[in-house]
């Protein structure tokens, strides 16, 4: 060891890692964590998927408000043996961060699943998953505005991808005709890139499981007043296997599985590093759609998405954001 390092090692010991220490460790946690982080916004971003699927086939059975309220429960069901213990034990520091999880639980929970249950009325999957992969744009902007620095790959990546898919929403032109189901997918775009970009400030201590729980909690309350309304109203649905069966999967799968697993690629490698993988969607949603409902894919849909399928690949091996 040289005089300079033993020098700057005893220096270390004595008052800390240095700045330049510091952000090697960093650099060396942020590439350790980008790739078990990718993996986990593709398993969300894969599952998710089915789930407009499910929407689109249940726009005809189940009232959009009940179908999201009963998918919350179910998903409550579902997180409640792994949460509920330990959320009873944090009792004090939920209580404390109570704001930030009703406003998370609005955004997420409440408002973005009501809003796709809605679109699937008067849109296909394909567009809702399409519309959907805008919301990477704006979880790009709101880490941009936190100060991060999103690196010139995934910035060039972003746009390759996000050209894809306005293509793809246009059919192979910039002509574009929205069904007011497409416009419920913008709102429901910009509700889910506000609740993603809001997770990097969760309160230190707010274990996953926690934050699932009680934030599935909260937002089938807010929904109970909009369920009771659309019961009075609308009456309720038959339960058989083709209005049962789909709930099950996006109150288990789609809840509280890809939940846990986007919150978690979020924590390792922020909103924008996550909403790369996030534009897979449409595509995911194109061939689920064509094979359990039948819509079409065309010659320029294909191009589309290999556009789609290079941004990512481009984002994903740019450096992670700091």
């Amino acid at each position: 060891m040289t005089p300079e390092v033993r020098t700057r090692a005893e220096a270390e010991n004595r008052e800390g890692p240095s700045a330049e220490g510091r952000r090697e460790r960093a650099g060396r946690w942020a590439r350790g964590a980008m790739g078990p982080g990718l993996l986990l916004a593709a398993v969300a971003t894969v599952v998710w998927s089915g789930s407009f699927v499910t929407s689109r086939a249940l726009h005809d059975s189940v009232p959009p408000v009940q179908a999201a309220f009963w998918r919350w429960v179910v998903a409550i069901a579902a997180v409640a043996p792994f949460a509920a213990r330990q959320t009873w034990r944090q009792r004090a520091l939920v209580r404390r961060h109570l704001g930030f999880l009703t406003v998370a639980a609005l955004l997420g929970v409440t408002v973005y699943n009501t809003l796709v249950n809605q679109a699937g009325l008067t849109t296909s999957a394909a567009n809702m998953g399409m519309i959907m992969a805008a919301s990477p744009v704006l979880m790009a902007l709101y880490e941009r505005l936190s100060g991060a620095r999103l690196g010139a790959r995934r910035i060039i990546g972003t746009v390759v991808a996000c050209c894809g898919v306005l293509l793809l929403v246009g059919d192979g032109s910039l002509s574009f005709s929205f069904a007011p189901g497409d416009l419920w997918m913008f709102a429901a775009a910009l509700s889910f890139a506000t609740y993603s970009a809001l997770l990097r400030r969760r309160p230190d201590g707010l274990g996953g499981p926690v934050l699932l729980f009680t934030t599935f909690v909260l937002g089938a309350l807010m929904l109970l007043p909009a369920q009771l309304v659309s019961l009075t109203v609308q009456g309720g649905f038959e339960p058989s296997a083709g209005t049962v069966g789909p709930l099950v999967y996006v109150g288990v799968f789609s809840s509280a599985v890809a939940f846990f697993a986007w919150n978690r690629a979020i924590a390792l490698i922020g909103a924008a590093g996550a909403g790369v993988v996030y534009y897979l969607q449409p595509v995911c949603v194109a061939l689920l759609s064509y094979a359990l409902l039948g819509e079409r894919t065309g010659s320029a849909q294909v191009v589309c998405m290999a556009l789609i399928l290079g941004g990512v690949a481009l984002a994903a091996a740019g450096r992670p954001a700091r």
